[in-house]
């Protein structure tokens, strides 16, 4: 029995009203006797299919005698399908307890409410039943925000798409859907946007990898889908190693790496990326590993490895304070500060900007010229990982590999091959999550070629 069927009045509403969803169920409850035998006849009476069992919907209610429930009395909600004046309907087990007076078998009125119709229930009332097929589901997240990009024939109900979200969701209390801009992107991959639902409040914060992000998410880039890549491509940075995160956003890489004693010098183009990034470290407490900067892209990926290295020269380091001492404690025997010295290499690059990354590898080229005693076979260091999200056709076969690699080819002029990051001449190219229909989200990651590395500057 479909306990959720569409009222016919909600058809189509453009306006959201709950109390169409009101709805009477007639049914039969099984009274108990003594209220500590409740768990018994639940387990029973669940083993036998008998209890009505609805999400956020409590099958325990008072006695429906009023001078009974006044006395405490429990009853136990059955299913529909179970007639109170029809034993035959019954299982055994339930007519056992009738029988021996544990329960006693009443009609029961039950009343479903717009609180228990689930979103899809609700849209499925609302939407013309030639739009059932994709029901806007999906939105990202960021703190209280729901970001929704309707589209086409589902515009007309933008706003009561968006009431139902709010409705069905306790943590989201601003509903925003993305406003067309006609195929351009901004340069700082921010949007333009309009309020369905709640306050015009974009004052976020997010907790993701044991730290905390405060900001507003109307002018910075956050994508709280990208978290499960953050994580996979912090777990290859090691302590006292240097990561130059060359679009770092508000620090989804660079924050945690800190927290795990990684050296990141973090930059962002945008100002308020910026000015975020920067609160956010000292927030987190990561100011002695993490350092912001407000560069272009370009720029930075030549510079970072020479300030790396000037840093490193001048005995640049991270000092942490050991935990709580005793006061008492003689300071002979007090621990001290712990020194980790900058290393003079990067150890990381990372491009998150999927949209274009690939096109900045060119400026890797003579990134250490005139250094190549720095690396192998002088020493044991070896030349940065890069790690380059990019953008490529969704496809079952090698084309988007293939395409990946034609660009990395284009821009660094080393024709590198799907496989291991670790060996020559190779790159492994790690699916991230599909963006569109045909459109998927890749990282490419590969070690920096020597003939690149050590090329004369451009």
């Amino acid at each position: 029995m479909n306990l959720f069927r569409a009222p016919a009045a909600a058809r189509a509403l453009k306006t959201l009203d709950r109390s169409l969803f009101l709805r009477s169920l007639p049914t039969s409850a099984a009274c108990v006797k003594e209220n500590k035998f409740i768990s018994k006849y639940r387990k029973q009476l669940e083993k036998t299919g008998e209890i009505l069992l609805l999400e956020k919907f409590d099958p325990i209610a008072a006695d429906p005698d009023n001078s009974l429930a006044a006395q405490g009395r429990k009853c136990l909600i059955l299913n529909p399908g179970l007639k109170a004046s029809v034993p035959e309907t019954w299982s055994d087990e339930l007519k056992d307890a009738s029988r021996t007076g544990g329960v006693r078998v009443v009609p029961f009125e039950v009343t479903i409410g717009y609180d228990m119709w689930s979103y899809l229930d609700v849209m499925r009332s609302v939407l013309p039943e030639d739009l059932h097929g994709e029901i806007p589901v999906g939105f990202n997240t960021a703190g209280h925000v729901a970001h929704l990009n309707i589209r086409g024939q589902y515009l007309p109900y933008k706003y009561i798409i968006a009431q139902v979200i709010l409705d069905k969701n306790p943590s989201i209390r601003t509903v925003i859907n993305k406003i067309d801009n006609v195929g351009t992107e901004s340069e700082f991959r921010t949007f333009s946007y309009e309020v369905l639902a709640g306050p015009d409040d974009m004052l976020v914060e997010v907790s993701e990898a044991g730290c905390v992000f405060k900001f507003d998410y109307s002018k910075v880039y956050w994508n709280t889908k990208l978290g499960t890549e953050h994580q996979r491509i912090c777990t290859m940075f090691k302590p006292g190693e240097v990561v130059a995160d060359a679009m770092a956003g508000i620090g989804p890489f660079a924050v945690p790496a800190g927290k795990k004693g990684v050296f990141v010098w973090a930059n962002d183009k945008n100002p308020e990326s910026y000015k975020y990034l920067s609160e956010i470290v000292k927030r987190n407490k990561v100011t002695e590993f993490v350092k912001p900067f407000n560069e272009d892209g370009h720029d930075f990926i030549k510079q970072a490895a020479h300030l790396v290295l000037e840093a490193s020269q001048r005995g640049d380091c991270a000092i942490i304070k050991p935990a709580k001492v005793s006061r008492s404690a003689p300071p002979e025997k007090r621990p001290k500060p712990i020194r980790i010295p900058v290393p003079p290499t990067v150890s990381h690059y990372v491009m998150n900007l999927p949209a274009s990354a690939l096109e900045f590898l060119h400026n890797f080229k003579g990134l250490y010229h005139g250094h190549e005693k720095l690396f192998s076979p002088h020493t044991e260091t070896r030349l940065p990982l890069i790690h380059a999200h990019c953008f490529a056709v969704k496809a079952d076969d090698a084309t988007p590999l293939d395409d990946i690699c034609q660009r990395i080819y284009n821009e660094i002029g080393v024709q590198l091959k799907p496989g291991d990051a670790e060996k020559e001449g190779e790159v492994a190219i790690h699916e991230v999550r599909d963006v569109a229909p045909a459109k998927r989200m890749f990282c490419a990651t590969f070690r920096l070629p020597r003939d690149v590395a050590f090329a004369p500057r451009v």
